[in-house]
């Protein structure tokens, strides 16, 4: 009987040792929204804060999910904040300017993100020239273009049609409005689905004779994610519901973390990322890779812009001016590593939302945008250096 929980414990110990980075954000996270509501007297989970910090940080997630693949890969992406603000000035040019329809609009930026992707994919996947170089190039260009094309003023306001991109919320189904009924249904669904696919994977690697996530642990995050998810959709369906953008980013942070983990796309962008000359002797097409997940941030960084603009009701030429800062340190801090090949889409999540509730606390406790870069700085470099520490020693 000693030896069994001698050896339960051992399992313990090594397997904490082995995920420290994955369940130290998830206490971090808990850690820091604990005390800033302790500091704030219980302004930063009350309902209407909560929408505002989906809506506040909606574009900086969306953007993680697209910057951790590039990352993965070996790369960075410097142009971001630039192309959102470029995406954004292009669809006020489009819809207030010109009159088209925000049906029509919609494709044709995600289709200009995808080819400014594609053109800065080009030459860091076939010319070999350092992303950092062809990015910063790609900053400092479509910073200029957004000045050109608004003629450095500010065009607005958009239609109500573009506008609940960000600021609408989903219509409560059940007709009971407060609280939301849907909120509280999908809260419910999600929290059931969450325990189910857990409960599924651990079957699988059983079956597959896998030592996995012990079992105490498993039943402690999944009461502690479904305590924190049941509680957020209740408190935002005694609010206004669920916001459009939380639906945006759930799904896309789904569809991309079932693609990374799940299909031979996601393995063969970590392989890349991994070992790049090892990956094109086992016939991947690393090149194409790469490519691809240059085009990708470009459609992702075109819809942040989209949803940008939506907030603010406008296009200015200063919109995304430094949220690439904001985006990679949001995917460093969630895990992956500056060599590549390591990382996770829930990771880049939660690190945005690190970031997302610090930048929120402190100015509620009015602390100045000096102090505030400050520490944001000092916590990107704790991230990293734990990273390297961690590494250093299980090597």
């Amino acid at each position: 009987m000693s030896n069994s929980k001698t050896n339960a414990s051992g399992q313990l110990r090594t397997y904490l040792s082995n995920h420290l980075r994955e369940y130290g954000l998830l206490f971090a996270l808990i850690a820091i929204m604990a005390f800033f509501q302790i500091m704030t007297g219980g302004i930063l989970l009350r309902p209407v804060n909560i929408t505002n910090l989906f809506l506040q940080n909606s574009y900086i997630i969306i953007m993680a999910l697209g910057m951790l693949l590039i990352i993965v890969t070996g790369n960075i992406d410097l142009s971001v904040g630039s192309v959102m603000g470029f995406v954004g000035a292009f669809a006020a040019v489009l819809i207030v300017s010109h009159g088209l329809s925000v049906a029509a609009a919609l494709p044709i930026c995600l289709i200009m993100g995808a080819l400014i992707g594609a053109a800065q994919g080009y030459w860091v996947a076939y010319w070999k020239i350092p992303s950092f170089i062809v990015t910063l190039a790609g900053m400092l260009v479509f910073r200029g273009l957004s000045l050109w094309l608004l003629e450095g003023q500010s065009i607005g306001p958009f239609p109500k049609s573009f506008q609940s991109l960000s600021t609408g919320f989903i219509p409560d189904v059940f007709g009971i409005n407060r609280p939301n009924g849907t909120a509280l249904a999908a809260g419910v669904i999600t929290v059931c689905l969450i325990v189910w696919m857990g409960m599924r994977a651990r079957a699988r690697d059983k079956s597959y004779g896998i030592i996995g996530e012990p079992q105490a642990l498993f039943i402690i995050r999944n009461i502690i994610i479904a305590g924190a998810l049941l509680f957020i959709t209740y408190k935002l369906s005694t609010f206004r519901g669920l916001p459009n953008v939380l639906i945006t980013m759930a799904i896309l942070t789904v569809v991309y973390a079932f693609i990374t983990e799940n299909t031979v796309l996601g393995r063969r962008i970590y392989a890349l990322g991994g070992n790049e000359k090892a990956s094109k002797l086992s016939g991947i097409k690393t090149e194409k890779m790469t490519f691809l997940a240059f085009v990708n941030m470009g459609v992702l960084a075109a819809l942040a812009g989209l949803i940008f603009a939506a907030r603010l009701n406008t296009a200015t030429p200063k919109a995304g001016l430094s949220v690439e800062l904001d985006v990679i340190a949001a995917v460093f801090i969630g895990g992956a590593s500056m060599s590549g090949g390591s990382g996770k889409i829930i990771g880049a999540v939660v690190g945005a939302f690190i970031m997302g509730v610090m930048n929120n606390g402190m100015s509620i406790l009015g602390i100045g945008i000096d102090y505030q870069q400050i520490i944001k700085g000092l916590v990107l470099l704790a991230a990293v250096f734990f990273d390297v520490y961690n590494k250093s020693k299980q090597g």
